[in-house]
């Protein structure tokens, strides 16, 4: 934790999100980022993480589903597509518009799951009832 001092941990019953932020700051799991809205996982959390992740991993894969991993930088364009679709659409973006010292041709978007990529690369993956059922774990 930032401040070593003893903080008192909000009720559970009180508000469960700050019960569950305050637990794990003191159990020494995670640490706020100086980027706001980013955490830093701790060694001890991170761990936990894997366990996690290695046991969920191996449930979706009796499945028959199989791990894909698709961008976190969407163009712009993508983002506008999704907004056409889902109504009240309006997320907070973090938006990149330079890279490798030069402005991009189009921004891109900061967004780790947006179905715009996804369906993009699914309609270049499947072109007919050959290609289904297509099961993945994103």
């Amino acid at each position: 934790m930032a401040d070593k001092q003893e903080k008192k941990v909000t009720p559970r019953s009180q508000d469960f999100a700050a019960w569950y932020n305050d637990v794990i700051l003191r159990a020494e799991l995670a640490d706020y980022s100086p980027v706001r809205g980013c955490i830093v996982f701790r060694p001890d959390g991170f761990a936990i993480w894997e366990a996690l992740r290695d046991e969920l991993d191996r449930r979706i894969k009796r499945t028959g589903a199989r791990n894909a991993y698709f961008p976190l930088f969407i163009p712009q364009s993508f983002i506008a597509k999704e907004a056409e679709h889902v109504e009240g659409f309006s997320p907070e973006l973090a938006v990149v518009t330079h890279g490798g010292g030069k402005e991009l041709e189009e921004p891109l978007i900061v967004r780790p799951t947006s179905e715009t990529i996804i369906n993009y690369m699914f309609a270049q993956w499947i072109h007919s009832h050959r290609d289904l059922p297509l099961m993945v774990n994103q």
